[in-house]
């Protein structure tokens, strides 16, 4: 498992701030070649041409305020349900034992679940069977509203990280 690429990842989708593209862009330098870096490299392009501001915006128009986006695991799989709410307590509990903080996120968000997958030796098999299609259903939604996203090529790469793992937990 690279646990570079998926710490990379999990600061690929905190909020913008100063020095934070000189934080990925040193990160992407560090990280060996895989199959999700391609797609880590178009966004790391595609937020270097936006000032601090619009790549604020554009990461709230997308992240923050599109349900359909909304960057978490278990609400893209399940809603706001029983499921989502057993999910999220067995991440909790793996995140605490693991000592991965959430930084006021909800365990299923992309972040802590993230850091987790770069922690975690034996990840949660829940995890690993929903990672995937929760991404996949934040692709297709940004890719209908949105086609020149350049979250696009980060939700992108998470599935190519995923696809990564999933080969990785059955052996292949």
């Amino acid at each position: 498992m690279n646990r570079t690429l998926f710490t990379l990842l999990a600061e690929a989708f905190r909020y913008p701030h100063p020095g934070h593209l000189e934080q990925l862009e040193r990160g992407l330098a560090a990280m060996p070649e895989t199959a999700p870096r391609p797609h880590l490299e178009r966004f790391i392009r595609a937020v270097a041409a936006l000032s601090l501001d619009e790549w604020e915006m554009l990461y709230t128009r997308t992240l923050d305020l599109s349900p359909l986006t909304a960057p978490y695991v278990g609400y893209q799989q399940w809603g706001e349900n029983y499921r989502r709410g057993n999910f999220m307590s067995r991440m909790n509990a793996e995140l605490a034992r693991l000592g991965i903080g959430t930084d006021g996120e909800l365990p299923d968000h992309l972040i802590p679940v993230l850091r987790y997958l770069a922690a975690a030796e034996t990840p949660l098999p829940d995890l690993l069977e929903n990672l995937s299609p929760a991404v996949d259903k934040m692709h297709a939604a940004l890719r209908k509203a949105e086609k020149d996203n350049p979250y696009l090529f980060l939700l992108q790469a998470v599935l190519e990280a995923a696809a990564s793992l999933s080969r990785e937990s059955v052996g292949g």
